[in-house]
């Protein structure tokens, strides 16, 4: 722990971080201390970067997830059904072809993303919430093939459905996320107390990460020989690959307090409903009453009280000079952009931008390395550079 301290401080010294955690009020769950100092509420960072806002898109109804087209403009989802091509100031008429979706409470169209080899196979990736029937819905990803204009998406047809499926349009996740040969899908637990249990079983896919083939189907060399990689989740709303080693991060809600920054580690076991460091919304214990326990992995990061994360980057460009492999979290509440500093795996310092002003749903880096982020709230596509 002598040593942990000593670098902190050293830290601290290179960044510009206060010993003081960002002010955020008092917690929901005060009884719990953290794993390790930094595990929440690290030290304060001041960067001195002011960001200069340029809004790309303006009116758009509940965006969720957009995706970087090399070709230059954006795919942006609305959480009411719509895929629709941001360019030039100004977003297209509906792209066609798209996956049926159940626009209810929290369900829609939800993330979006490009295949590896999308300059030459213009495939995308979609994750949403399908209707069932009987006012049964799922978490569902689909892919289908692009068309050079942007107008069409053709040869659209799941590659996973969430089962069994809910009768709650609540908590379905969830980005996608095409890595190394394979879809990385995260997926919620649908809120109710009996369903949120599912989170822990191997045969349901609730508040799980997927890992499967791009065409559908378990990855060869899963952890239980099925969809499953990861397992104990709320509602992973944040996933994102780390350049510099390859690793698979999550950004998941927790009740009130304990938000978490996960490190996914193939097979195991995050804890929810067993053990939050959060409460209920009505302030009651959640699961076992205990912030965490053997056999459970520790979040690398989590708050209290939350954020209410959405996406997540981990930067990579020279627009932000410093910035380099820090992670990049949306907020909607308090709303704004957190950056978070690494050491290794773990966080030791924190900063927010825009805090109580915009409603952040998703956040992506530009081709150039400036921050691209959905305002939820307004419906903007906004891109941040330095001032």
């Amino acid at each position: 722990m002598g040593k942990f301290l000593t670098l902190l401080a050293a830290v601290c010294v290179a960044t510009g971080a206060s010993a003081q955690g960002v002010e955020q009020g008092s917690k929901n769950a005060p009884q719990f201390t953290p794993a390790w100092p930094t595990q929440t509420r690290a030290p304060a960072l001041q960067s001195g970067v002011s960001l200069q806002i340029e809004v790309l898109a303006d009116g758009l109804e509940t965006p969720w997830g957009v995706a970087v087209l090399p070709e230059g403009g954006y795919l942006v989802t609305e959480r009411s059904g719509a895929l629709r091509l941001v360019r030039d100031g100004t977003f297209s008429a509906p792209i066609r072809g798209v996956p049926e979706v159940l626009a209810q409470r929290q369900g829609g169209l939800l993330d979006v993303a490009l295949a590896e080899d999308f300059d030459t196979s213009r495939v995308i990736f979609l994750t949403y919430a399908k209707p069932m029937g009987g006012g049964l819905s799922a978490t569902a990803a689909a892919r289908g093939v692009l068309s050079a204009d942007g107008t069409m998406l053709s040869d659209a047809r799941d590659v996973f459905e969430q089962d069994p499926p809910s009768p709650n349009a609540m908590h379905f996740g969830s980005r996608v996320v095409p890595f190394g040969g394979y879809l990385y899908i995260t997926t919620g637990e649908h809120f109710s107390n009996r369903e949120r249990q599912f989170a822990q079983d191997l045969d349901k896919t609730y508040g799980k990460v997927l890992r499967v083939n791009p065409n559908g189907g378990a990855a060869a060399g899963n952890p239980f020989d099925n969809d499953l990689w990861s397992l104990g989740h709320r509602n992973v709303q944040g996933a994102a690959v780390r350049p510099s080693d390859g690793s698979l991060w999550t950004l998941e809600h927790g009740p009130a307090g304990g938000d978490e920054l996960n490190r996914i580690t193939a097979g195991a076991n995050y804890g929810w409903p067993v053990v939050s460091y959060g409460v209920n919304y009505n302030g009651s214990p959640v699961g076992s009453g205990e912030a965490r326990r053997a056999g459970f992995i520790e979040p690398q990061y989590y708050w209290d009280p939350v954020i209410a994360p959405g996406g997540f980057a981990f930067y990579q460009g020279a627009m932000f000079d410093g910035w380099e492999g820090n992670v990049l979290a949306a907020s909607l509440n308090p709303g704004g952009l957190v950056r978070l500093v690494l050491d290794g795996d773990r966080v030791v310092g924190e900063e927010r931008f825009l805090a109580g002003e915009i409603r952040v749903r998703d956040v992506e880096i530009d081709r150039d390395g400036a921050i691209l982020i959905l305002d939820n709230s307004d419906g903007r596509l906004l891109r941040l550079t330095p001032k």
